[in-house]
Protein backbone atom coordinates (compact mmCIF):
# COMPACT_ATOMS: atom_id res chain seq x y z
CA UNK A 1 0.00 0.00 0.00
CA UNK A 2 0.94 4.09 -0.38
CA UNK A 3 1.71 5.42 2.29
CA UNK A 4 0.27 9.06 1.85
CA UNK A 5 1.15 10.58 5.21
CA UNK A 6 4.45 10.06 6.84
CA UNK A 7 5.01 11.69 10.61
CA UNK A 8 8.73 10.63 11.86
CA UNK A 9 9.87 12.13 14.82
CA UNK A 10 7.58 14.96 14.27
CA UNK A 11 8.03 17.54 16.80
CA UNK A 12 6.31 21.20 17.59
CA UNK A 13 7.42 23.11 20.61
CA UNK A 14 6.16 26.81 21.85
CA UNK A 15 8.22 29.03 24.17
CA UNK A 16 6.03 30.73 26.59
CA UNK A 17 7.25 33.50 28.87
CA UNK A 18 5.62 33.97 32.67
CA UNK A 19 6.38 36.82 34.78
CA UNK A 20 6.58 40.65 35.04
CA UNK A 21 10.32 41.83 36.57
CA UNK A 22 11.74 38.22 36.29
CA UNK A 23 10.53 36.90 33.21
CA UNK A 24 11.34 33.59 32.93
CA UNK A 25 10.92 31.21 29.99
CA UNK A 26 9.21 27.79 29.50
CA UNK A 27 9.34 25.38 26.08
CA UNK A 28 5.97 23.37 26.20
CA UNK A 29 6.33 20.06 23.75
CA UNK A 30 2.78 20.24 22.15
CA UNK A 31 4.04 17.49 19.94
CA UNK A 32 7.29 15.12 21.19
CA UNK A 33 8.39 12.79 18.84
CA UNK A 34 5.71 11.21 17.05
CA UNK A 35 5.46 8.52 13.89
CA UNK A 36 2.77 7.14 12.21
CA UNK A 37 2.01 6.78 8.07
CA UNK A 38 -1.68 6.81 6.90
CA UNK A 39 -2.20 4.54 3.77
CA UNK A 40 -4.44 5.65 0.69
CA UNK A 41 -8.15 4.54 1.40
CA UNK A 42 -7.48 4.36 5.20
CA UNK A 43 -9.71 5.93 7.89
CA UNK A 44 -7.12 6.76 10.11
CA UNK A 45 -8.17 8.01 14.33
CA UNK A 46 -5.83 10.35 16.09
CA UNK A 47 -6.97 9.76 19.63
CA UNK A 48 -6.07 11.55 22.94
CA UNK A 49 -7.28 13.93 25.69
CA UNK A 50 -7.47 17.26 25.71
CA UNK A 51 -3.85 18.74 25.10
CA UNK A 52 -2.57 15.87 24.12
CA UNK A 53 -1.15 17.50 20.77
CA UNK A 54 -4.13 16.05 18.36
CA UNK A 55 -4.73 19.47 16.54
CA UNK A 56 -1.34 20.80 16.42
CA UNK A 57 -0.84 17.23 14.88
CA UNK A 58 -3.27 18.21 12.40
CA UNK A 59 -2.51 21.83 11.80
CA UNK A 60 1.01 20.60 10.75
CA UNK A 61 -0.24 18.04 8.32
CA UNK A 62 -2.32 20.65 6.53
CA UNK A 63 0.41 22.86 6.39
CA UNK A 64 -0.98 25.18 8.63
CA UNK A 65 1.91 25.25 10.85
CA UNK A 66 5.67 24.61 10.85
CA UNK A 67 6.91 21.72 12.77
CA UNK A 68 9.83 22.30 15.02
CA UNK A 69 11.71 19.48 14.01
CA UNK A 70 11.21 15.88 12.41
CA UNK A 71 9.53 14.78 8.88
CA UNK A 72 6.29 16.01 7.79
CA UNK A 73 5.09 14.44 4.62
CA UNK A 74 1.91 14.50 2.90
CA UNK A 75 1.32 12.68 -0.78
CA UNK A 76 5.27 12.89 -0.85
CA UNK A 77 5.59 16.37 -0.10
CA UNK A 78 7.00 18.15 2.55
CA UNK A 79 4.44 19.98 4.63
CA UNK A 80 6.45 22.91 5.34
CA UNK A 81 8.77 24.32 2.27
CA UNK A 82 6.44 22.61 -0.41
CA UNK A 83 2.97 23.34 1.02
CA UNK A 84 1.94 24.82 -2.61
CA UNK A 85 2.23 21.16 -4.02
CA UNK A 86 -0.20 19.88 -1.11
CA UNK A 87 -2.78 22.78 -0.67
CA UNK A 88 -4.90 21.75 -4.07
CA UNK A 89 -5.00 18.19 -2.97
CA UNK A 90 -6.41 18.13 0.51
CA UNK A 91 -9.11 19.80 2.46
CA UNK A 92 -9.68 20.44 6.42
CA UNK A 93 -13.21 20.21 8.24
CA UNK A 94 -13.40 20.98 11.90
CA UNK A 95 -16.10 20.86 14.76
CA UNK A 96 -18.43 23.40 15.12
CA UNK A 97 -19.89 25.70 13.53
CA UNK A 98 -17.30 27.83 12.07
CA UNK A 99 -16.56 26.46 9.21
CA UNK A 100 -19.07 28.04 6.91
CA UNK A 101 -20.60 31.89 6.03
CA UNK A 102 -24.09 31.82 8.22
CA UNK A 103 -25.32 34.14 5.98
CA UNK A 104 -24.76 32.65 2.68
CA UNK A 105 -27.01 30.10 1.45
CA UNK A 106 -25.60 26.36 1.17
CA UNK A 107 -25.35 26.53 -2.70
CA UNK A 108 -23.32 30.47 -2.32
CA UNK A 109 -21.23 28.43 0.34
CA UNK A 110 -20.18 26.14 -2.19
CA UNK A 111 -19.57 28.33 -4.50
CA UNK A 112 -17.59 31.09 -2.64
CA UNK A 113 -14.93 27.97 -1.82
CA UNK A 114 -14.48 26.48 -5.61
CA UNK A 115 -13.45 30.41 -6.58
CA UNK A 116 -10.80 30.04 -3.73
CA UNK A 117 -9.66 26.91 -4.78
CA UNK A 118 -9.85 28.54 -8.49
CA UNK A 119 -11.65 26.09 -9.88
CA UNK A 120 -13.86 26.77 -13.65
CA UNK A 121 -17.91 27.39 -13.07
CA UNK A 122 -18.14 24.11 -15.72
CA UNK A 123 -16.11 22.05 -12.81
CA UNK A 124 -18.02 23.06 -9.74
CA UNK A 125 -21.56 23.84 -10.81
CA UNK A 126 -22.21 19.62 -11.40
CA UNK A 127 -20.04 19.19 -8.55
CA UNK A 128 -21.88 21.25 -6.10
CA UNK A 129 -25.11 19.53 -7.10
CA UNK A 130 -23.42 16.11 -6.44
CA UNK A 131 -21.98 17.56 -3.23
CA UNK A 132 -25.64 18.60 -2.28
CA UNK A 133 -27.62 15.50 -2.75
CA UNK A 134 -24.78 13.28 -0.88
CA UNK A 135 -25.09 15.14 2.23
CA UNK A 136 -28.58 15.55 1.56
CA UNK A 137 -29.23 19.38 1.33
CA UNK A 138 -30.46 19.57 -1.78
CA UNK A 139 -33.62 20.65 -1.09
CA UNK A 140 -32.57 23.67 0.96
CA UNK A 141 -29.93 24.33 -1.07
CA UNK A 142 -30.23 28.43 -1.84
CA UNK A 143 -31.94 28.51 2.29
CA UNK A 144 -29.66 31.06 4.31
CA UNK A 145 -27.32 28.67 6.54
CA UNK A 146 -28.13 30.57 9.28
CA UNK A 147 -31.55 28.90 9.41
CA UNK A 148 -29.75 25.54 9.88
CA UNK A 149 -29.38 22.83 12.57
CA UNK A 150 -25.58 22.35 14.06
CA UNK A 151 -26.33 18.72 12.27
CA UNK A 152 -27.44 20.63 9.09
CA UNK A 153 -24.04 23.33 8.91
CA UNK A 154 -21.82 19.78 9.82
CA UNK A 155 -22.69 18.11 6.79
CA UNK A 156 -22.47 21.43 4.86
CA UNK A 157 -19.14 21.49 6.49
CA UNK A 158 -18.53 18.20 4.73
CA UNK A 159 -19.34 19.35 1.00
CA UNK A 160 -17.33 22.33 1.10
CA UNK A 161 -14.34 20.07 2.40
CA UNK A 162 -14.88 18.00 -0.79
CA UNK A 163 -15.29 20.84 -3.05
CA UNK A 164 -11.58 20.60 -4.94
CA UNK A 165 -12.02 16.58 -4.83
CA UNK A 166 -9.28 16.48 -2.71
CA UNK A 167 -7.09 12.99 -2.28
CA UNK A 168 -7.44 13.20 1.57
CA UNK A 169 -9.66 14.61 3.96
CA UNK A 170 -8.59 15.91 7.60
CA UNK A 171 -11.54 15.91 9.93
CA UNK A 172 -10.89 17.39 13.40
CA UNK A 173 -13.92 15.64 15.77
CA UNK A 174 -16.46 16.55 13.20
CA UNK A 175 -19.35 14.84 15.56
CA UNK A 176 -18.81 17.24 18.09
CA UNK A 177 -21.72 19.37 19.67
CA UNK A 178 -24.14 16.52 17.16
CA UNK A 179 -27.17 14.41 18.55
CA UNK A 180 -26.95 11.04 18.21
CA UNK A 181 -28.93 11.09 14.28
CA UNK A 182 -26.67 13.48 13.40
CA UNK A 183 -23.50 12.40 14.10
CA UNK A 184 -24.48 8.71 12.99
CA UNK A 185 -25.46 10.59 9.53
CA UNK A 186 -22.18 11.79 9.49
CA UNK A 187 -20.29 8.65 10.08
CA UNK A 188 -22.36 7.23 7.13
CA UNK A 189 -20.84 10.27 4.80
CA UNK A 190 -17.13 9.19 6.37
CA UNK A 191 -18.20 5.61 5.63
CA UNK A 192 -18.97 6.49 1.32
CA UNK A 193 -16.03 8.57 1.28
CA UNK A 194 -13.69 5.67 2.01
CA UNK A 195 -15.81 3.40 -0.35
CA UNK A 196 -15.06 6.35 -2.95
CA UNK A 197 -11.27 5.87 -2.37
CA UNK A 198 -10.39 9.01 -0.18
CA UNK A 199 -8.30 9.43 2.92
CA UNK A 200 -9.64 10.62 6.13
CA UNK A 201 -7.49 11.58 8.86
CA UNK A 202 -9.95 11.88 11.75
CA UNK A 203 -9.47 12.85 15.38
CA UNK A 204 -12.76 12.23 18.27
CA UNK A 205 -13.25 11.69 21.78
CA UNK A 206 -15.83 9.35 20.88
CA UNK A 207 -14.25 5.79 21.12
CA UNK A 208 -17.13 3.77 19.81
CA UNK A 209 -17.08 6.40 16.65
CA UNK A 210 -13.38 5.19 16.28
CA UNK A 211 -13.81 1.50 16.65
CA UNK A 212 -16.43 1.41 14.30
CA UNK A 213 -14.95 3.77 11.63
CA UNK A 214 -11.14 3.71 11.92
CA UNK A 215 -9.17 1.18 10.12
CA UNK A 216 -6.28 1.87 12.26
CA UNK A 217 -5.62 4.89 14.87
CA UNK A 218 -2.79 5.80 17.19
CA UNK A 219 -3.58 7.05 20.88
CA UNK A 220 -1.56 10.46 22.00
CA UNK A 221 -0.64 11.14 25.48
CA UNK A 222 1.60 14.76 26.57
CA UNK A 223 2.84 14.92 22.40
CA UNK A 224 4.10 11.25 22.85
CA UNK A 225 2.30 8.35 20.75
CA UNK A 226 1.04 5.55 23.68
CA UNK A 227 -0.53 2.99 21.44
CA UNK A 228 -0.69 2.01 17.64
CA UNK A 229 -2.82 -0.72 15.59
CA UNK A 230 -5.84 -1.13 14.66
CA UNK A 231 -8.82 -1.06 16.96
CA UNK A 232 -8.65 -4.48 17.87
CA UNK A 233 -5.07 -5.10 18.49
CA UNK A 234 -5.29 -1.66 20.83
CA UNK A 235 -8.52 -3.16 22.56
CA UNK A 236 -6.15 -6.48 23.58
CA UNK A 237 -7.34 -8.13 27.02
CA UNK A 238 -9.44 -5.26 27.33
CA UNK A 239 -13.35 -5.70 27.28
CA UNK A 240 -13.77 -2.21 25.66
CA UNK A 241 -11.82 0.08 23.71
CA UNK A 242 -12.57 2.63 26.29
CA UNK A 243 -11.24 0.21 28.82
CA UNK A 244 -7.91 0.21 27.16
CA UNK A 245 -7.53 3.66 26.65
CA UNK A 246 -8.42 4.93 29.95
CA UNK A 247 -5.51 2.25 30.84
CA UNK A 248 -2.93 4.19 28.58
CA UNK A 249 -4.13 7.77 29.10
CA UNK A 250 -5.83 7.60 32.81
CA UNK A 251 -9.12 8.24 33.85
CA UNK A 252 -8.81 12.01 33.70
CA UNK A 253 -11.23 12.42 31.05
CA UNK A 254 -13.71 9.90 29.94
CA UNK A 255 -15.10 9.41 26.29
CA UNK A 256 -18.32 11.74 25.54
CA UNK A 257 -21.32 10.17 23.59
CA UNK A 258 -21.45 12.54 20.34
Amino acid sequence: MEAVIEAKDLRREYVTRRGVLRRTKRVVKAVDGISFHVERGEIFGLLGQNGAGKTTTIKMLTTLLAPTSGVCRVLGRNTFGEEKQIRSRINFIFGGEFGVYRRLSARDNLRYFAHLYLLEPEVFEPRIGQLLEMVSLADRADDLAETYSKGMIQRLQIARGLINDPEILFMDEPTVGLDPVGARMLRDIIRRLKEDGRTVLLTTHYLPEAEELCDRMVIVNAGKIVAGGTPAEIRGSHESLEEAYLSLVGAGEAATPA
